[in-house]
């Protein structure tokens, strides 16, 4: 029995540089964008919105690109572009030491009188 190119769906790891740090998003398409000097993202992937969030990166990472339908990185910004077998978590690194950056809550409010 032949297995059907078709069935399997081509995913891309994309590392690029976003206010200062490092992005490293997953996604469906990669191409020369039509805005010279940029490159095209198509189809960025994440875990579903029901899901029970496990890493809250991700979810900030969702929140930040949830309207976008294609996103143009400039062409300098890109670090590289992989294919990869499966979807993986999409994460926010530091430029200098390359550990992950992980979004904490804000604190709550002091309390008075103590």
């Amino acid at each position: 029995m032949a297995v059907s190119r078709m069935a399997h769906k081509t995913v891309y790891r994309v590392a690029f540089l976003r206010h200062g740090k490092v992005y490293e998003l997953y996604c469906e398409g990669v191409c020369s964008s039509g805005i010279w000097g940029f490159v095209e993202l198509t189809g960025l992937l994440f875990d579903a919105e029901d899901s029970v969030v496990v890493d809250p990166t991700e979810e900030k990472l969702r929140e930040e690109f949830a309207d976008v339908e294609v996103l143009h990185l400039p062409l300098h910004a890109v670090l590289k572009v992989e294919q990869v077998k499966k979807r993986g978590q999409a994460i926010i690194r530091d430029r200098e030491s390359g550990e992950k950056v992980t979004p904490f809550p804000l604190s709550p409010p002091s309390r008075s009188g103590s």
